[in-house]
């Protein structure tokens, strides 16, 4: 909350734009957005495609709902549809053309209205790359970029175990924090579907981010030796994305863009 508010204030912007998917990570931002500036201060988005499940939309304005703050709706499948019809794009190319519609909606708002645009994607993300470059990583400040996935739960619970003991009402659906995550930008997909669940990805990241485990003391703690090839490719391809991603909160010991930076282009990888 201080971090958020004094970007926020000592920058004088007089409000914050983000996209609300009814998943975890924007309803921990959006909560937190209000707590720090006030629910007139928060917009937030929701911008459905048709891949979006209804549960995706019910639980993005049952958020909005709880904390009072300013709800749109932009669907983005005519403007995803008109991209279609003048170029000729399939697979990945279509679930990025998507966030990048997705992008554009907020970073036009932002122009239009004065807000700062908020960017949601956590630390485990950011760590392996698992985001679109000028699409859900579009933004001017992260609150939650120094945050793993698996904190970002907890975060949650307690955000609204906290609210119930003071008498007032959680600001966080709960099928926002039990469903399975997922960018939902193709028919049924899941994070799981690319990564490792979460409860396995975050101590590798935390090891090999936050502990400076090389690959031998990752395998040594007891973990699978093929997961971890995988995810520590994950995380020296990605140094490109994330010396382009917003600024953010630091409060770890090891936050990206302060405390850990590699070489960009390098061809050294530690699982040879």
């Amino acid at each position: 909350m201080l971090g958020l508010r004094d970007y926020v204030d000592k920058n004088r912007f007089p409000s914050v734009v983000l996209g609300l998917s009814g998943g975890i990570d924007s309803a921990v931002v959006a909560a937190l957005a209000v707590d720090a500036l006030g629910p007139r201060r928060v917009v937030g988005v929701s911008m459905p495609s048709q891949h979006s499940s209804e549960h995706s939309r019910s639980d993005a304005e049952d958020l909005a709902k709880r904390t009072g703050l300013d709800y749109r709706i932009e669907p983005i499948q005519p403007m995803v549809d008109t991209y279609l019809a003048n170029m000729s794009l399939s697979g990945v190319a279509v679930e990025n053309l998507q966030a990048r519609v997705r992008g554009v909606i907020l970073m036009a708002l932002s122009n239009q209205e004065g807000h700062l645009v908020l960017t949601t994607g956590n630390k485990s993300e950011l760590a392996v790359g698992y985001s679109t470059l000028y699409g859900d990583s579009v933004g001017g400040y992260n609150p939650i970029k120094d945050v793993w996935k698996t904190l970002v739960w907890r975060l949650a619970k307690w955000r609204n175990a906290e609210a119930a003991r003071r008498g007032e009402t959680p600001p966080i659906p709960e099928n926002s924090i039990g469903k399975p995550p997922s960018a939902e930008l193709s028919p049924g997909q899941l994070d799981s579907d690319t990564l490792p669940d979460y409860d396995v990805l975050d101590p590798i990241l935390i090891g090999y981010v936050d502990g400076d485990l090389g690959r031998d003391g990752l395998v040594e703690s007891g973990h699978d030796p093929a997961v971890v090839d995988k995810v520590l490719r994950m995380v020296d391809t990605a140094e490109y994305k994330r010396r382009q991603s917003a600024p953010g909160t630091k409060i770890s010991m090891k936050a990206f863009g302060r405390d850990r930076r590699l070489p960009i282009t390098n061809r050294w990888r530690e699982d040879g």
